[in-house]
């Protein structure tokens, strides 16, 4: 690979790679603020949301490639693992470094998310918010595209969408699910329970109490008629 193909397939892949973490952390946001409602759904904003990250690693890794593969600034494994070891812009690469190990740890956290505690994979989540940070740094301070008018408009658009969200979020209540203050009576009366045990009447003393129930709506005689 010539090295202007591949430092251009660098740029390309982790432009693309930055603006796939930014939807996914928009997504997210979408997903538990809920502000779009009930649509689109959330399963389908949730499978999104996963298809995001999962493409932000992809291009992370061809990010990673193009530059192992460039020779002008020549990155070796030791300048793309270790923070600060680059000698080209070393805060820059390591802001991207940063962001790289925090894209792996949330992805794996997620596929593994039956098999990990939920408060261990919600801490890790949450690093989300600092996974967008590094990335924007790395992009802004280490990117040769950061005078571009496009990447500037759209870092300013993601940033300000993430504030909002994130505001929305910390200022929504949770919700509760809604109980019945009174809830229905399902007690038996002692009468019913006493019945019930009882069971039915027998025939002689059934026949008795028709015959007496005839004789009370009988009209009473007048006497000497």
């Amino acid at each position: 690979m010539s090295p202007q193909l591949a430092w251009h397939a660098a740029r390309a892949a982790g432009l693309v790679a930055w603006a796939l973490t930014a939807a996914a952390v928009i997504w997210g946001l979408l997903l538990s603020t809920r502000i779009a409602g009930r649509r689109p759904p959330p399963a389908w904003l949730a499978d999104l949301h996963r298809y995001l990250g999962g493409l932000a690693v992809t291009f992370t890794a061809i990010h990673i490639g193009a530059l192992l593969a460039d020779t002008w600034v020549q990155f070796d494994v030791a300048d793309i693992l270790v923070p600060f070891a680059s000698q080209w812009r070393p805060a820059a690469v390591a802001w991207g470094v940063i962001a790289m190990y925090l894209l792996a740890a949330i992805e794996v956290t997620s596929l593994l998310r039956r098999r990990v505690p939920t408060r261990w994979w919600r801490a890790i989540h949450l690093s989300s918010f600092a996974l967008f940070a590094a990335g924007t740094l790395h992009l802004l301070s280490a990117g040769t595209d950061a005078a571009n008018p496009w990447v500037v408009a759209a870092v300013g658009m993601a940033v300000t969408a993430s504030v909002y969200l994130t505001t929305v979020r910390l200022l929504t209540p949770p919700r509760r699910t809604k109980r019945t203050a009174h809830p229905p009576d399902r007690t038996v009366r002692p009468e019913t329970r006493r019945r019930a045990h009882r069971g039915p009447m027998p025939r002689e003393a059934a026949s008795g109490a028709a015959a007496l129930s005839r004789a009370s709506r009988r009209p009473a005689t007048r006497p000497g008629t």
